[in-house]
């Protein structure tokens, strides 16, 4: 094969250009996987070398090529009471060149397996981060909130157990109360009650935890938007979308005029929608949108008896 002339920087613009080769022109340009070259493939014409693989990093440790090929685990998470940096010893009973193990050297290997699982929970501290990230896991699906909102309410449990505010008290509420704090910070539509709902923590118990939280760690929660709560009411109360728009228009206009100030979101955005099917037609109760939303009909009442007066409607 031929190597790079003088005029090296002339073909490699040229090479950008076009896929042909810069040189003789009649054949394209081809990756050599294995030397990590781009030549040509009439002339042999060396373009580039050393060229860096982006693709997926893998290899087969097992000597199985049908097994589990990725060389790297899942990424790094303050969601896990490890951080996931812990190693695992696999459970396959077979050596580097993937024949079987001994029967004294598989009891070796088990309690070796045994020991290792152990070791990640050695501490106090370390069994307390387990059981409540686990338990947040399973309340953040339920709850169907993203990662980033999980991540936060594993930073906010974290500085809890640091300032010793889970000592003599419950893990669960305090985690419930931790992923509540997280959905008021990012803004995501989650009240009390639906916190509570999939912790099987009583109302009561999560609102004095939260409040212990916000007292001890100085949170700046910022008020909820109640556009925020529109689309989460019309789901469950199975509205329309010219609907939503309508009631969304409605809370820009309250907002504007200044008559939301100091308003419950849930309620005022639940007393919206229910405006908004009165103007478009909508057959909803104010018992089905108190339902969906959370709140007593007294209160679709009054915020909707404020929203006519105040807009004009």
């Amino acid at each position: 094969m031929m190597s790079k002339d003088t005029n090296f920087s002339r073909l490699l613009k040229q090479e950008r250009s076009s896929d042909r080769c810069p040189r003789c022109g009649k054949s394209r340009m081809v990756i050599d996987g294995t030397g990590s070259e781009l030549y040509c493939s009439d002339c042999g014409l060396v373009v580039k070398e050393k060229i860096m693989d982006t693709g997926p990093e893998w290899r087969s440790f097992s000597g199985d090529e049908k097994g589990d090929r990725s060389r790297s685990g899942s990424p790094t998470s303050i969601a896990i009471h490890d951080m996931g940096l812990a190693t695992m010893i696999g459970g396959a009973n077979k050596d580097a060149s993937g024949r079987s193990l001994s029967g004294s050297m598989k009891s070796t290997v088990e309690r070796l397996r045994t020991w290792d699982r152990r070791s990640q929970a050695h501490e106090s501290a370390d069994r307390n981060l387990r059981q409540a990230f686990g338990e947040l896991r399973r309340f953040s699906d339920k709850l169907t909130v993203s990662e980033a909102v999980t991540e936060k309410a594993a930073y906010f449990y974290r500085k809890a157990l640091e300032r010793n505010l889970v000592r003599g008290r419950s893990i669960t509420a305090i985690i419930a109360a931790s992923l509540y704090a997280a959905c008021r910070d990012a803004q995501v539509p989650r009240t009390l009650k639906d916190v509570a709902a999939v912790s099987n923590v009583k109302k009561k118990d999560l609102a004095r935890s939260y409040r212990l939280l916000h007292k001890e760690m100085d949170f700046r929660m910022p008020v909820t938007d109640a556009g925020r709560c529109v689309s989460m009411i019309a789901s469950r109360a199975k509205m329309p979308e010219s609907t939503q728009r309508r009631a969304r228009e409605i809370l820009l206009r309250a907002r504007q005029v200044g008559i939301s100030a100091g308003k419950d979101p849930m309620g005022l955005a639940a007393s919206a929608l229910y405006v908004a099917c009165t103007l478009e037609g909508t057959e909803k109760t104010q018992k089905d949108v108190a339902e969906a939303a959370g709140v007593t009909e007294v209160t679709i009442r009054n915020r909707y008896k404020g929203l006519r007066e105040g807009l004009g409607i």
